[in-house]
């Protein structure tokens, strides 16, 4: 018993050191931050078009033998020729009809916080000066979801896509649950890969408790608040029954808001069915109409660019390698002090 006593207490000590040097840590990288807010960064666009055909010159270079290749070489050239024409004349006539579709990529690479969403909007702020109804913007999404206000952001953004009249589809290869649903719902087509995972509309919180190790050894712990329920359950004191329900009515008004705000978006869905918090994999979601199509985001966007001109557009910070491993120190001290000290729940 007593070898137990006193792992408890090593345990409790190193818990305290840990979050004491992730609070240090994450002063510091905030901080470093601040001083380094000022550089601006900058929006890189590559036409998707032009990475194809290079990939397709790569290939042909080694299957041809030279005379072939250098032959199909002058016909490639020969027929930008001529599409530089056609752009030249389209360009005179000045009309929106005559023009040739285009499609903007972006790309949502979703964690707990979801970080990204600060480069997600400048990018939809980007496009949105330009793009028109007769466009189209394919996000390819990758989440398992995190923290709700987050996510809640990243999907209004989406939404500032579809006020503007212009037609939203989002592509999901790997993963788009919890959160990443979120945001996809938004969208008026869904695509999803055989195996991609879908769904979990629902809410989780976890919030470990020493109240009891610490009260053993006559610690106290005084959490004070102003308002019944400033703070329903804590790390450190006692939680009772009523904080308990409390906490729980907050995750099931969560849930509440997470159903509405995707049966606005996909009001055909059985809500019943999907808001229990599961995931399905993208053949079993296409049933459930989670999706709307299986599809991989190279196969559509590979077929978009036989009649479109598609741009893929990625904000990218300029950071020196410092500030790219402090942001990383950021987020992992973020990440691990919210899922220590989960008190609102996460999608």
């Amino acid at each position: 018993m007593e070898h137990v006593y006193q792992y408890l207490v090593f345990l409790a000590e190193a818990v305290t050191v840990v979050i004491a040097v992730l609070v240090v840590l994450s002063a510091i990288v905030s901080l470093s931050m601040r001083r380094h807010s000022s550089e601006p960064g900058h929006l890189e666009v590559r036409k998707l078009n032009d990475r194809l055909e290079a990939l397709r010159n790569s290939v042909q270079e080694v299957l041809l033998d030279p005379a072939s290749f250098k032959k199909a070489r002058k016909a490639d050239a020969k027929n930008k020729k001529q599409e530089a024409k056609a752009k030249s004349k389209a360009k005179k006539s000045a009309s929106d009809e005559d023009r040739k579709r285009r499609v903007f990529v972006l790309d949502f690479e979703g964690d707990l916080q979801a970080s990204k969403v600060e480069h997600l909007r400048t990018e939809i702020t980007a496009l949105l000066t330009l793009a028109q109804a007769t466009d189209e913007v394919v996000v390819r999404v990758e989440s398992p979801g995190g923290v709700v206000h987050a996510y809640g952001l990243a999907a209004s953004q989406l939404s500032r896509i579809k006020e503007h009249g212009i037609p939203l589809v989002v592509t999901v290869d790997k993963v788009a649950a919890s959160g990443g649903y979120l945001m996809a719902a938004v969208a008026d087509r869904i695509l999803a890969a055989p195996f991609a995972i879908i769904g979990s509309i629902g809410v989780i919180a976890q919030i470990p408790n020493v109240h009891r190790l610490l009260k053993k050894h006559d610690v106290d712990v005084e959490v004070l608040t102003a308002g019944r329920y400033k703070r329903t359950l804590t790390l450190l004191g006692e939680n009772t029954e009523e904080g308990r329900q409390k906490f729980v009515e907050e995750l099931e008004d969560i849930h509440a808001l997470f159903q509405e705000f995707v049966s606005a978006n996909r009001p055909h869905l059985d809500m019943a069915r999907v808001a229990t918090g599961e995931t399905w994999y993208g053949q079993r979601a296409i049933d459930l109409q989670l999706v709307d199509e299986i599809s991989t985001s190279d196969e559509y966007l590979s077929k978009a660019c036989e009649d479109a001109d598609v741009f893929e557009m990625h904000w990218v910070e300029k950071q020196k390698p410092l500030d790219r491993l402090l942001a990383r120190i950021e987020s992992g001290v973020k990440n691990t002090l919210h899922r220590v000290m989960n008190f609102r729940g996460e999608l």
